[in-house]
């Protein structure tokens, strides 16, 4: 058997409201073992025998039938995210916020790094195995310009991010 993180975009936010509990009863209710939600960002961790390309399909239908939003999620290997977490090349600081952005399409996270050149000094960006990883100053999430680039419409059926704070709870 093997574990899976689903990792759900837009959730509890912009009007989708999820409750944790509703979202481990649709993933139980599916068949999954072992799951658990972590913080309410649309974070499920579960076991199944299930086919990872059936699995996405499956789960963002289920999502869309039970929830009633256009949902789209990645799907990340439960042993590979260890990998991710440790492959950050930015030093940790304090001032600083740290993501990930996954993909799952590599040519979607290939145009995050197309674009205007950013400046280092306000924020960094480094592409690794199938992520995007991503450093700003604390308080700069959402108006930098790799921000608003991973913000358009385009990446949105393709991309989620994540603090590598919560990540690690994923483990």
């Amino acid at each position: 058997m093997s574990k899976w993180i689903a990792l759900l975009r837009g959730v509890n936010v912009n009007g989708i409201t999820i409750k944790s509990a509703d979202l481990a009863e649709l993933f139980r209710g599916r068949g999954f073992d072992d799951v658990r939600t972590v913080l309410a960002s649309g974070n499920v961790v579960f076991a199944t025998d299930a086919d990872a390309a059936d699995l996405k399909t499956s789960i963002e239908q289920a999502l869309r039938d039970r929830f009633g939003y256009d949902a789209w999620i990645v799907l990340v290997r439960h042993e590979d995210l260890t990998a991710v977490i440790e492959g950050f090349p930015f030093e940790r600081s304090d001032d600083r916020h740290d993501y990930v952005v996954f993909g799952s399409d590599d040519h979607a996270l290939d145009a995050l790094l197309d674009g205007p050149a950013l400046d280092d000094a306000v924020e960094r960006v480094s592409r690794g195995h199938g992520v995007v990883y991503w450093s700003c100053p604390k308080g700069s999430s959402t108006d930098t310009v790799f921000a608003k680039r991973a913000g358009a419409a385009r990446f949105k059926r393709t991309t989620t991010t994540r603090n590598t704070n919560t990540l690690r709870k994923l483990l």
